[in-house]
């Protein structure tokens, strides 16, 4: 009865046993597959929320503005690569002030003025540097449900372009207002002159009347190239391009400022090959021509020489100098000798006469043609001013 018993306990506690283990496993199965399900959820919930942070990042990074991102304690959460590139930034400065980001005190400035003011529009900076960048700051501080600020936003738009364009503005209106100002002022002293008594005099009225006329004419002139230069940087002037034979086009030249170039006794050499031809406006070839070799007589050498020659460059191109033998251009004076109005020698520039617009014009009517204009020489050693025009294509007929 006893053995019976045992037998019967020890049945009854395997039973129990091994349906304990059947429900304990069907549970650790169970909650092994919530887990599973829940890593999942998690990993899912971590991934969407990578791929909105990829999104955000990659729809900042296209913009061409700024974007600079703050939390509630002032430090960067985000920058784009517009910002990267403005500021030169090489490093992540995520989690840093702005001020250690940045190193800029008037940003810091704007960010302390957020909270009170909520919005700053307008902020111009000049980035250190001595072709700083010009930027507009504006920023906005981000707000909860409650009013509270929970960080800020700053957008950067670069200004560089415009503050460029207004300093030429700004320039361009001073150059002229001074290179009108100082024939009309002569015009006008010569006038009251001859009014108050000098007309009686025969000698000094004609004197007079030639220095009122030269300096009319330089008015003319002055308008003539500020109506040309207006045009062609408005891509108003349309270039009539038909093959034309440089040789003959350079001696026309040479015929025009022969009588200048025999006031400083300078030698005028068209060493042009015969037959060379470019497809290029007639009329707007010869304007280049004159200014280059006009330019090469004043600021030459007196009793030097003046050389006009060529080559082909590539078969496609052929390239246009002319060499004078005079005291040269600084290498300083080089890199803006095209600008309209700059002059190397302002009181020589003067004294030998212009407007101050002809190598401006010349780049323009080159550009016009698809070419390049450049200036070469060593201080001492003259100056040689080159430009390219398209050679005749192979399939132009021959002019009748």
């Amino acid at each position: 009865m006893y053995t019976t018993f045992l037998v019967l306990a020890l049945l009854g506690g395997l039973g129990v046993h091994f349906w304990w283990q059947l429900r304990y496993g069907r549970l650790a199965r169970q909650l092994a597959s919530e887990r599973r399900v829940l890593a999942e959820s998690h990993k899912q919930q971590e991934d969407a929320a990578a791929q909105k942070q990829a999104e955000q990042q990659a729809l900042f990074n296209s913009m061409i503005e700024g974007v600079l991102i703050l939390d509630g304690t002032g430090h960067v959460q985000l920058v784009n690569q517009a910002l990267r590139d403005f500021f030169g930034l090489q490093t992540d400065v995520r989690q840093q002030t702005i001020m250690e980001a940045l190193r800029l005190r008037q940003l810091n400035e704007l960010v302390h003025r957020l909270p009170a003011e909520r919005i700053v529009q307008g902020l111009e900076i000049q980035l250190p540097g001595v072709n700083g960048k010009w930027l507009e700051v504006n920023a906005a501080a981000v707000l909860d449900r409650a009013g509270t600020q929970r960080g800020a936003i700053l957008v950067f738009h670069d200004l560089t372009r415009i503050k460029q364009l207004e300093n030429t503005r700004q320039e361009f209106v001073a150059n002229v207002s001074h290179e009108l100002r100082t024939p009309l002022s002569l015009i006008k002293g010569f006038t009251e002159t001859l009014l108050d008594g000098a007309k009686d005099d025969p000698a000094v009225a004609v004197q007079f009347l030639r220095t009122i006329e030269k300096h009319s004419d330089r008015l003319t002139y002055l308008i003539e190239d500020l109506l040309t230069i207006s045009q062609l940087e408005g891509g108003r002037v349309a270039m009539s391009l038909h093959p034309v034979e440089l040789p003959e086009e350079v001696a026309g030249v040479i015929g025009d400022l022969q009588t200048r170039a025999d006031q400083k006794s300078v030698t005028l050499r068209n060493e042009i090959p015969a037959g060379l031809r470019a497809q290029a406006d007639a009329e707007r070839l010869q304007q280049v021509l004159f200014n280059l070799i006009e330019n090469a007589i004043k600021y030459g050498r007196t009793e030097g020489t003046v050389v006009i020659g060529s080559r082909l460059v590539g078969g496609e191109r052929v390239e246009i100098w002319v060499r004078d033998d005079g005291p040269g251009i600084p290498a300083e004076a080089r890199e803006r000798i095209f600008e309209r109005f700059f002059r190397v020698d302002r009181a020589r520039s003067r004294e030998a006469g212009g407007t101050g617009l002809g190598l401006s014009i010349v780049k323009h009517i080159v550009q016009a043609h698809g070419g390049e204009v450049a200036v070469r020489g060593e201080v001492g050693q003259g100056t040689t001013f080159a430009f390219t025009l398209p050679t005749v294509p192979s399939a132009e007929p021959d002019p009748v």
